[in-house]
């Protein structure tokens, strides 16, 4: 079945096609990039990329078509999928993603779901048909849209309403990542996504990958977290993440476990720390920070500390990490295990990026970075 056959044709968009070994090393490194007020109009931006409707952000399924056999909820669950061989339901199989049933009459199935941040532009998307083998969804197509009216935008269903192609149809595999980089960054930034499905079956999980573009309070004077990745933060650099990754730093949240936050391997090094830098959404003055460690009880850091820089227009091909203008934030402090630990700055200085570092490693859970946009 091609994009000719389908009643319902969304547009084609110029897209290549990333294999499953790319899609980390396409989205989540230095390829993609993170708008600031300066960086709205560019297409070409060198930051890691956000998942925008990550259900650890706070993305939101708002409704589906059918989810007979399993829900579209799972979509966005940041965990990987799991199987478990034998399980069965009362509708049938049990899968850890989105299945409607057969037989669909219509020309695809749907879900449409809330971006976690404000608005988004789009770099690309990733689907991830695990454990669907004969079952998978055949084809997609993702669709945007702008509104601030959930309301409206799930009463149009089936119809085309007001949405706009981000992705034209493209064919699924069984059982397997298959990734789409759009050809440039979306010059609009999304309110909310449509996942079409032809004409049925099942998805593990859906991925969109984008800049954040967040609303910043009215009010100049206002504080609120620079580095949260709902308004745009973004971890560029870090020496190493092996247990945890570093964007659950900037989750919202306090998390349930160790798995969502940022965890080293143990070091054997004399002398050996750890560290993370993150782009702040906007430059900013720093009032205070907070460096969490929750639920990190025998592995939390001996020692913590952060510094600040004023990089405004630093490419992220240059390493930041052994620059010499970095400014001492919180001086070296002792780590205290599952606890918020809060740093009050001078509220002086205008920063574009924070460097945490733990001595010698361990697991930290969130840093908040607690400021005004400069």
């Amino acid at each position: 079945m091609t994009s000719e056959d389908h009643q319902y044709k969304v547009a084609e968009v110029p897209a290549e096609y990333i294999p499953a070994d790319k899609i980390d090393e396409t989205f989540k490194s230095k390829h993609i990039g993170i708008v600031s007020r300066r960086e709205t109009q560019s297409s070409q931006l060198t930051y890691p990329s956000t998942d925008l409707i990550s259900q650890r952000l706070g993305g939101r399924v708002l409704r589906c078509s059918d989810e007979w056999f399993a829900e579209a909820e799972n979509l966005i669950n940041p965990v990987k999928p799991i199987t478990i061989p034998g399980k069965v339901v009362y509708t049938g199989g049990w899968y850890d993603g989105w299945e409607t049933r057969r037989h669909n009459r219509l020309a695809f199935d749907w879900v449409v779901i809330r971006l976690a941040v404000a608005t988004g532009r789009i770099a690309g998307a990733e689907i991830d048909t695990a454990f669907f083998n004969g079952n998978e969804a055949p084809e997609i197509s993702i669709e945007g849209c702008i509104s601030y009216n959930d309301d409206e935008v799930v009463s149009w269903g089936h119809e085309r309403g007001d949405w706009e192609p981000i992705l034209g149809c493209q064919a699924c595999g069984p059982t397997q990542r298959q990734g789409w980089k759009l050809a440039k960054v979306t010059d609009k930034a999304y309110t909310h996504v449509r996942l079409n499905m032809y004409p049925d079956g099942g998805i593990a999980r859906f991925r969109l990958y984008g800049l954040a573009v967040p609303n910043f309070p009215a009010d100049s004077k206002a504080i609120f977290d620079l580095a949260a990745a709902v308004n745009g933060g973004v971890a560029v650099e870090c020496s190493d993440q092996h247990f945890g990754t570093v964007n659950n730093l900037l989750v919202p949240g306090r998390g349930k476990d160790m798995g969502d936050g940022w965890e080293t391997r143990r070091s054997r090094a004399k002398g050996h720390v750890d560290w993370v830098i993150v782009k702040l959404g906007a430059r900013g003055i720093v009032s205070h920070l907070v460096v969490d460690t929750a639920h990190f009880r025998g592995n939390f850091p001996r020692e913590i500390k952060v510094e600040g820089i004023d990089k405004p227009s630093n490419s992220v091909e240059n390493s930041l990490a052994d620059e010499s203008g970095w400014k001492d934030l919180t001086g070296l402090q002792k780590g205290q295990a599952d606890k918020e630990m809060r740093f009050e700055c001078a509220g002086k200085d205008t920063f574009t990026h924070v460097k945490l570092t733990i001595v010698p490693d361990g697991g930290v859970k969130r840093i908040r970075v607690f400021g005004q946009v400069a």
